[in-house]
């Protein structure tokens, strides 16, 4: 070929080339984020490192007895977090190492993986907020970082946060009402209360009521509550109601008295309120 006809050939040559690569692009399957996969047990290492990590999950599952100044409900970490932070679909904490800072639209700013666990005592756990370089505060933060082993920085593994339901059903909180007394009055108590334990603290946490958590925490939100409610509860039956019993048993439950939280008048200050935000 003459040069006259690679200069005149080049440009629609490389074009289609262009478009091969785009469409061969396209036709790729989006990448699908990391499986939930737990650390081994046996990996948790020895000395200093290994203490921290151990101390950190006895915090998360026994949080009101070991953090009684920090803690001001009836509630554990665990109580959310399900099997210390450890089940999909339930606020886990494998992963969070690696996406934190992170921006929050709630606060309207870049967060902290310190804050963001102060956010979960002073509003979950209706509480005050650890000291960033606190001894417990670190060992919280060693559990998250070794149950995040293997997963890549800044990907979100498949289960975080809380399930997911379609949130445009509406709400009916008569109806959720009567679920609630079918389905979960009997651990969580007619009135909301809870079942305490003789030895303290509670089998089943309360779900309203001044022992438990405030108007400012996620779960005090209607399709928040209705996730993690369609994919963990029952306990043990976690995916037997539908998403509309879900909504309509989280907007029941989400609108009893609970206690009040100074801060949430300032939430989504921002912009991008969700329509079942509290404030």
């Amino acid at each position: 070929m003459t040069a006259y006809s690679t200069r005149r050939f080049r440009g629609p040559v490389l074009s289609a080339l262009f478009m091969g690569l785009l469409l061969t692009a396209a036709a790729q399957p989006a990448a699908q984020p990391p499986a939930f996969k737990l650390p081994d047990e046996a990996s948790i290492p020895s000395g200093p490192a290994g203490d921290a990590i151990k101390l950190g999950k006895t915090l998360i599952t026994d949080t009101q007895k070991l953090l009684p100044a920090h803690v001001g409900n009836g509630l554990n970490c665990s109580n959310c977090h399900l099997a210390a932070g450890t089940t999909p679909g339930a606020a886990p904490y494998v992963g969070l190492w690696g996406v934190f800072p992170e921006f929050r639209a709630r606060g309207g700013r870049i967060n902290s993986l310190q804050e963001r666990v102060n956010d979960c005592f002073e509003r979950s756990m209706n509480g005050k907020a650890l000291a960033f370089d606190s001894k417990e505060m670190n060992a919280i933060l060693m559990y998250m970082r070794w149950l995040s082993n293997g997963v890549p920085t800044g990907t979100e593994v498949a289960g975080r946060g809380m399930g997911k339901v379609d949130t445009k059903l509406i709400p009916d909180a008569a109806h959720g009402k009567a679920i609630y007394a079918e389905k979960c009055a009997v651990c969580h108590a007619v009135d909301g209360a809870g079942t305490k334990n003789p030895a303290g603290g509670y089998v089943f946490p309360p779900v309203w009521g001044e022992a438990s958590y405030n108007i400012g925490a996620g779960l005090a939100r209607t399709y928040t509550a209705a996730g993690f409610i369609k994919h963990n509860m029952p306990l043990g039956q976690g995916g037997s109601l539908s998403d509309q019993d879900a909504i309509d048993v989280a907007e029941f439950m989400t609108h009893q008295p609970r206690p009040a939280f100074a801060g949430a008048k300032n939430d989504y200050a921002s912009g991008n309120k969700p329509k079942d935000a509290r404030n």
